[in-house]
């Protein structure tokens, strides 16, 4: 890779049964590193071409049932090998789930695509997580039509979703894109990954009643999933400037001794008031 030049980026991301996320995924990261440089594999031939499917590259595998921790690290495998293939035409590879969007903080005045210019030494960045949930009390269901974040005001800083989704080289996921194999990790200071799963209740909620997934094992990973919007319905938000710091730190200092390479959960499960200046973004 050469730091001196534009440097190439591809996102990449897998999805099945999706007809809510896959568009805002394709807007999002198409306007920032063009259309065209966006993979989405589709898992099942039966998975209907996503809109504006001529503007992106997708293509379509055939689907196996799993249940879902084999799924997860199923889809990481797939995910890994063909990320691989990507860098043969690229330099940085970003690899997420379609419900989430990374964000360089506006603080920094660059777009995405800037800030991903600088020299990188790592093989892989970690954006700090940002696990966005509707509060019921006072905000109404999500208008897909306007950004999500002027309609949502709340996230829980989850180590979940600091996730190593940025590869500068060809790496192996763990399931769920959680960790690197084998690597460990670096939280970059401005970058910030929304994970929008749980931005809707009534979505959630269908998704939740599914009993095809109910009956591949999702009812637990369903079920610890929900409590994000009773944390932010019981929860006194705290300023999200003056914890992101500490946050980053501690994620990265006290980490789960059965897995070192992913960042440790913080205590209180704490619930932050999104910034104002992100509201505009997506």
């Amino acid at each position: 890779m050469k730091d001196n030049i534009n440097k190439n980026i591809a996102v990449l991301s897998m999805a099945r049964n999706d007809n809510f996320f896959i568009s805002k995924w394709i807007d999002y990261y198409g306007q920032i590193f063009a259309f065209n440089n966006l993979f989405l594999i589709l898992d099942g031939f039966d998975q209907p071409s996503p809109e504006k499917a001529e503007k992106i590259n997708f293509i379509k595998i055939p689907h196996i049932k799993y249940g879902r921790s084999t799924g997860d690290r199923n889809r990481a495998l797939i995910i890994s090998k063909f990320a691989k293939t990507l860098f043969h035409r690229y330099d940085i590879v970003i690899a997420c789930d379609i419900d989430e969007l990374l964000v360089v903080d506006p603080n920094v005045k660059l777009t995405l695509f800037e800030y991903l210019q600088k020299p990188i030494f790592s093989s892989s960045l970690s954006a700090l997580g940002l696990d966005v949930g509707q509060n019921r009390n006072n905000e109404k269901s999500i208008n897909p039509k306007k950004c999500f974040l002027e309609q949502r005001n709340f996230a829980h800083v989850s180590a979940r979703y600091t996730k190593p989704i940025i590869a500068t080289r060809p790496l192996t996921w763990g399931s769920g894109l959680h960790r690197i194999k084998g690597k460990n990790f670096k939280i970059d200071p401005n970058l910030f990954l929304f994970h929008l799963g749980m931005v809707d209740y009534e979505i959630s909620q269908k998704k939740m009643g599914d009993k095809a997934l109910l009956k591949d094992g999702w009812k637990r990973h369903f079920d610890r999933r929900y409590k994000l919007f009773m944390l932010i319905e019981n929860s006194s938000p705290i300023d999200g400037d003056s914890f992101f710091d500490k946050a980053r730190k501690r994620q990265s200092w006290f980490r789960p001794f059965y897995a070192i390479n992913k960042p440790g959960n913080l205590k209180g499960n704490p619930i932050i008031k999104i910034p104002s200046r992100f509201k505009s973004i997506f």
